[in-house]
């Protein structure tokens, strides 16, 4: 369980709590409950999420199971600093879609004493780590890994499997593109995929030689 750091009240700075996992985790879940819980403080916090995401809500930060938080969308991580001004807390949802500055901007704000919380996908759907998260992930001082459920083995899940054929590194999506996945179940998904795009090439490359004709 995640304990707010209260150790040493003299210290000055903040720090960084990096919530991440697959998709259909629970990471925006818990992103909203620790905000919630700050706010039922009374602390002053600011949600921020890229502008991309349009999913549920063009403002909302919402989660698979409908719960929400209002948000300000933002197009670049620059732009979070001067809207953070005077934050308490902020919280910051899909930080993979963000630019790598935002590993700067998390760490500058948390140096000025502001608790900032992140969530967003620690690996993409090929099972590669996800634009600024590792780093984000290695800056921080608390990391919860969160998991979702195998819709094949029902094992923990850590992987998002894409079913559809959209090869672009960053696609919005729910269960119609796609499900978590445990590592044996994406292993074997990932070789079939490979194996039936070598016969469909094979096909193609058979099928556009030309063909030979006795006189």
């Amino acid at each position: 369980m995640f304990l707010e750091n209260t150790v040493n009240h003299k210290e000055q700075f903040g720090w960084i709590e990096v919530i991440c996992g697959s998709m259909f985790s629970g990471k925006t879940e818990e992103l909203i409950r620790r905000l919630k819980r700050a706010q039922f403080a009374r602390q002053k916090v600011e949600i921020f999420k890229p502008a991309i995401d349009v999913r549920y809500d063009e403002t909302k930060v919402v989660s698979h199971d409908a719960n929400e938080i209002r948000s300000t969308p933002v197009p670049a991580a620059a732009n979070i600093p001067i809207l953070a001004d005077g934050c308490d807390v902020v919280g910051i949802d899909e930080a993979q879609f963000f630019d790598d500055e935002i590993v700067r901007v998390c760490n500058d704000l948390a140096n000025k004493g502001v608790r900032v919380i992140v969530a967003g996908l620690d690996m993409d759907f090929k099972g590669n780590p996800f634009g600024p998260m590792p780093s984000l992930m290695a800056t921080a001082e608390y990391v919860t890994k969160v998991h979702a459920v195998c819709t094949r083995t029902g094992n923990l899940a850590q992987y998002s499997y894409r079913k559809s054929k959209n090869d672009n590194l960053v696609l919005l999506g729910e269960v119609e593109e796609y499900e978590p996945l445990s590592r044996g179940a994406f292993y074997k998904a990932m070789m079939r995929d490979k194996v039936r795009n070598m016969k469909v090439n094979y096909a193609e490359e058979v099928t556009s030689k030309p063909q030979n004709k006795d006189a």
